[in-house]
C-alpha cells in the first residue's frame, strides 16, 4: 500500500512542472480520455473485491487525478466540475455501505455530470462514458458471476456471523417431543392457561375456546413456545 500511496504522491509534482503542456494534451486527448475513464470505473469495481488498497484502486485513484487535473488546467473543468467527480466517486463508493440504488444513482449523474461538463467534446465524452461504464459493468458482472467473488470492502460494514442452530444459537425451543402427550389443566384455558404433562407444568392455548380446569387434553401441536390441546373427550 505504501508504494502506490507514494506513485500517487508523486502525480502533482509531476503535473506541478509540466511546462511544455504535454501533460495536458496527454490528459485531454480524447482516446487518452476513453482509456481514463474506463481505468477510473473499473479500478474502483475491483477495488470492492481486493482486501486493503491495492493495484486496482490505485490505478483508478491515478486515472482519476490524470482526467480531472489535465482537464483543470487546460481550463475545461472548473472547481465545481472538480467537486462533482470527486462528489460522484465518493457516492458511487458510498452505495456499497448504503446498497438500495438512491446513493449510488446519484452518484453516478454527479459523476457523469462532472465528466460531461470537463469533456471539450459533449458527443465523444458522452461516448467514452458509455463505454467506461460497459466495461466496468462487464468486470463486475465477471467478478460475481463467473468468478463468484465477494466484495472485500463490503465484508468490513456488515456482520457475517449467523446465529443458527448450527452455530450453537437457539432462540425459542420447539417442543416437539410433547406432541401426542397426555396431560390435565391445571388452570382453565381462556384459551391460554397451564397444563400438568408428565408432572411438569407448562404454559398452554387451548385449541378450542375454553377448557376447564381438572380436564384431561392432548398436545396436538407446537409452534416454538407456543403448545396447542385439545380436551380428550370422556
Amino acid at each position: 500500500m505504501k508504494k502506490w500511496a507514494g506513485l500517487l504522491a508523486g502525480v502533482p509534482f509531476l503535473i506541478a512542472f509540466d511546462g511544455s503542456g504535454l501533460f495536458i494534451d496527454f490528459a485531454t486527448n480524447p482516446i487518452v480520455v476513453m482509456i481514463l475513464l474506463s481505468v477510473m470505473l473499473t479500478g474502483f469495481i475491483l477495488e470492492l473485491f481486493t482486501p486493503g488498497f491495492g493495484i486496482p484502486g490505485a490505478a483508478g485513484t491515478l486515472a482519476l487525478i490524470i482526467f480531472t487535473a489535465g482537464h483543470f488546467m487546460s481550463g475545461d473543468a472548473g472547481i465545481l466540475t472538480v467537486l462533482l467527480i470527486v462528489a460522484g466517486v465518493i457516492f458511487i463508493l458510498a452505495e456499497v455501505i448504503l446498497p438500495g440504488g438512491i446513493v449510488g444513482f446519484i452518484g453516478f449523474l454527479l459523476f457523469a455530470a462532472g465528466v460531461l461538463f470537463a469533456g471539450v467534446s459533449l458527443l465523444w465524452t458522452a461516448i467514452s462514458l458509455l463505454i467506461a461504464f460497459l466495461i466496468a459493468t462487464a468486470a463486475l458482472i465477471l467478478m460475481v458471476k463467473v468468478l463468484g467473488k465477494e466484495m472485500k470492502f463490503f465484508k468490513k460494514f456488515i456482520l457475517s456471523d449467523s446465529t443458527d442452530t448450527e452455530q450453537g444459537y437457539v432462540s425459542n425451543v420447539t417442543r416437539t417431543e410433547l406432541i401426542g402427550k397426555m396431560g390435565k389443566t391445571k388452570t382453565p384455558l381462556r384459551p391460554s392457561g397451564t397444563v400438568v404433562i408428565d408432572g411438569e407444568r407448562v404454559d398452554a392455548v387451548a385449541e378450542g375456546v375454553f377448557i376447564a380446569a381438572g380436564k384431561e387434553v392432548a398436545v396436538v401441536k407446537t409452534e416454538g413456545v407456543r403448545i396447542v390441546v385439545r380436551e380428550i373427550e370422556s
